[in-house]
């Protein structure tokens, strides 16, 4: 999707004279606008919620717009094209009949189709058109519909929606601007996923309307936490039966933002999980490890760097179950055998921890995790005087640890 400064530079170029190229082929006229398409029928789903539902595609500076149809009409993201409404008489509506509008969040060529619809004399003198959006949009767009006689209901993600008759979830989405949102049906699986998602690009996170990348990987996450079948984005065709690789796609390509790598790099997975590692974004480490094991199951590098992360994390369970199978190929790997023993010891299993700290010291006696990590299983099990023996214990308990170590003290006298 070309952004505005690109139409921009592409409309001026439009409007330079052109010199005249001998037997210079015409360009191909515009295809005709397909009109209302049945959801349904594109995502090949009979289910009731998109018995009557119609998309149309937008383009230009107009998003997708869908309608669900049940007892009644919503509109979600009515685009900014005043033909929006033209042939809902076609599909036997009435524009009285559009009791809901959804925005996935306020950028004009999702939103101001509002103010077209509200032309209308009839909608104006009805007043019976709810608008939803999220309550961190556009302040100067929430005023203006207050001031025609319809203020917005303003959600903030985690709500249920009844829409023409139909329950959808509404995930906060945040990252190509502060107030996106996603509708999620969750019987078909469906999502109708604004900007969040494209089918084949990333939406660019707009910094005047609070887009972040890192709001943007949260949200995506939540995402991924549904059992996503088909997506209905914001522009573009929708998505059938991929629609969860479309959403992990988008979340890819915002890490590899991120750590500023291009798609032509072909960087590794666990290249980037490094980098990743390095800005503290754990959960995306172990993300990148688990496509790297995906491709190659036997990568024991990828396993013990996934089980750091998890220890990190403090699912040691999860760690725990990853170094035995590191250790049953390779049981004197010092590396494997300090984080087997840091995995008990975010257990609380002092005394299990131990042997495993003194099997890594005696295959190398330089790894500091090593000798720290013994030091505080001792200093937890009440052996102060052996944990202060060990010197990379004793210097780093004062600057890092001690706080944490009283914590849980007292957590474990409560």
């Amino acid at each position: 999707m070309a952004n505005r400064a690109e139409d921009e530079d592409r409309h001026k170029m439009d409007r330079e004279p052109k010199p005249l190229v001998e037997d210079e082929a015409l360009p191909a006229e515009e295809p005709p606008h397909p009109g209302w398409l049945s959801i349904g029928e594109i995502l090949q789903v009979s289910h009731p919620v998109f018995e009557k539902g119609r998309f149309l595609i937008g383009y230009h500076h107009s998003s997708n717009v869908y309608l669900l149809a049940g007892n009644y009409l919503t509109l979600v993201d009515p685009g900014n094209d005043y033909t929006v409404f033209g042939d809902l008489e076609k599909l036997g509506y009435d524009i009285l009949d559009i009791r809901k509008i959804v925005l996935t969040h306020g950028h004009r060529d999702h939103c101001m189709g509002v103010f077209e619809m509200l032309r209308f004399p009839p909608v104006m003198a009805n007043k019976n058109v709810e608008i939803i959006m999220h309550e961190a949009g556009p302040q100067e767009f929430r005023e203006i519909v207050t001031e025609a006689g319809f203020p917005p209901v303003q959600i903030q993600g985690g709500e249920t929606l009844e829409l023409s008759g139909f329950d959808w979830e509404v995930i906060h989405t945040p990252g190509h601007t502060i107030d996106g949102i996603c509708l999620f049906h969750e019987p078909t699986g469906t999502v109708i996923s604004g900007d969040t998602v494209l089918p084949d690009s990333m939406a660019e996170p707009d910094r005047n309307a609070g887009g972040r990348l890192d709001h943007y990987l949260h949200g995506l996450k939540q995402l991924m936490k549904k059992n996503i079948v088909h997506l209905l984005p914001g522009h573009g065709v929708p998505v059938a039966v991929t629609g969860r690789r479309a959403v992990e796609n988008t979340y890819e390509a915002v890490m590899m933002k991120i750590i500023e790598v291009n798609a032509e790099e072909k960087t590794t997975w666990m290249e980037g999980a490094r980098l990743l590692a390095q800005k503290g974004l754990l959960e995306e480490v172990v993300y990148c490890c688990d496509r790297e094991l995906g491709l190659r199951p036997d990568n024991l590098h990828a396993m013990q760097f996934k089980a750091l992360v998890l220890n990190d994390m403090g699912r040691c369970e999860e760690a725990i179950e990853i170094l035995d199978t590191v250790l049953a190929r390779r049981p004197e790997s010092p590396y494997a055998l300090t984080a087997r023993g840091q995995a008990l010891l975010g257990l609380s299993r002092f005394s299990e921890s131990i042997p495993f700290f003194d099997r890594a010291l005696a295959q190398n006696p330089e790894i500091r995790e090593a000798r720290v990590f013994k030091g505080m299983a001792l200093y937890f099990l009440g052996k102060y005087e052996e944990a202060m023996q060990i010197d990379a214990f004793k210097s780093e308990f004062s600057a890092r640890f001690k706080n944490e170590v009283e914590k849980l003290k007292g957590s474990g006298d409560a």
